[in-house]
């Protein structure tokens, strides 16, 4: 055992990338909310981008190093100390055995992630680690994390090698600000079933995000309410994270990591890939606002934020070549 959980955080839970193909057996996908800070701390201690780690969304959060291991901090900036010693965010630092790492709540940004070399060693189930609480399986026992949990740590040879006062990302991953964020939108199935005013109002106007938010969505408040040209009957039909459901109040709901695996309500749009990071650091009572984009605009993005994270691997690995010579 390497890690020994000191608060009891029953939101803080083991993930990964989740369980790609899981939809068709009416099992959500899951994993982390923020795609983009997790890989981040999985390539800054040396891992494969979905070894599993730490969501921490319950601060303050405090754990003890029972081994030596090299760990990563990622995300939401929280104010982090290694036994005394103040870390920098986004920082990989090596822990001897018996110190302790704490968390306080971060001024903006609402997850952030620890991540250590080898991985958080938890059992693969229907293909991913990662802790589905609605199902109460997955993770650790298939539950948010206790006082006096003991989690294991998976060896590994490509542990990267840190100096005595660790390494990190010289750029950080923007947070976004609670007064407003910018999402871009492709037209989901039914965008032409809704009125011109809906689709008026779903881009011209601000959207507020409710107290009624977790894992599985984010509900969204506006002035004006969505409405289709005619009621619809739809049936049951499967969903993924990013998918804008607009049920009877006319008030969006926009589907996150832990999605319904399916539902009848409208889909007025789908949120881009590499938003729905940035839109998971966003407290209830933060704005947003919606840009519609097409599907050539829409790739082009996700395929600039997966060039920026190979870029960010291939930097941290010449960097660990540099770091061997010291």
């Amino acid at each position: 055992m390497m890690l020994e959980i000191l608060t009891n955080a029953p939101l803080n839970t083991v993930q990964d990338l989740g369980r790609a193909g899981s939809l068709p057996f009416g099992v959500s996908c899951g994993g982390v909310m923020d795609r983009t800070a997790f890989i981040l701390g999985n390539i800054l201690v040396g891992n494969k981008p979905d070894a599993a780690g730490l969501e921490i969304v319950f601060f303050p959060f405090r754990i003890r190093f029972r081994q030596d291991c090299v760990f990563a901090i990622t995300g939401a900036p929280a104010k982090v100390q290694l036994d005394a010693m103040p870390l920098p965010a986004c920082w990989s630092m090596k822990a001897r055995a018996g110190q302790t790492l704490a968390l306080e709540a971060p001024k903006k940004g609402m997850r952030s992630y620890l991540t250590v070399a080898g991985g958080v060693d938890v059992p693969t189930l229907l293909g991913g680690r990662s802790t589905d609480i609605k199902g109460s399986f997955g993770g650790f026992e298939g539950r948010g994390l206790q006082k006096g949990d003991l989690l294991s740590c998976g060896t590994t040879t490509a542990s990267l090698p840190v100096p005595v006062n660790g390494l990190g990302l010289a750029a950080h991953p923007p947070m976004p600000d609670k007064d407003g964020v910018e999402l871009h939108v492709l037209p989901a199935a039914e965008y032409e079933e809704f009125t011109e005013q809906a689709q008026a109002c779903l881009v011209q106007q601000p959207w507020r995000i409710t107290t009624q938010t977790n894992r599985v969505g984010f509900r969204l408040e506006g002035d004006s309410a969505l409405q289709t040209r005619n009621p619809l009957s739809l049936l049951s039909h499967g969903l993924l994270p990013g998918t804008i459901q607009v049920p009877p109040s006319g008030q969006p709901i926009i589907q996150m990591a832990d999605a319904n695996t399916c539902g009848g309500y409208p889909k007025i749009g789908i949120v881009s890939e590499p938003d729905l990071s940035f839109l998971s650091q966003m407290p209830p009572g933060g704005w947003i606002r919606f840009r519609m984009i097409d599907h050539e605009q829409a790739l082009a993005r996700l395929r600039a934020h997966r060039q920026y994270l190979r870029q960010m691997a291939e930097q941290v690995d010449t960097a660990k070549s540099h770091i061997l010579t010291k």
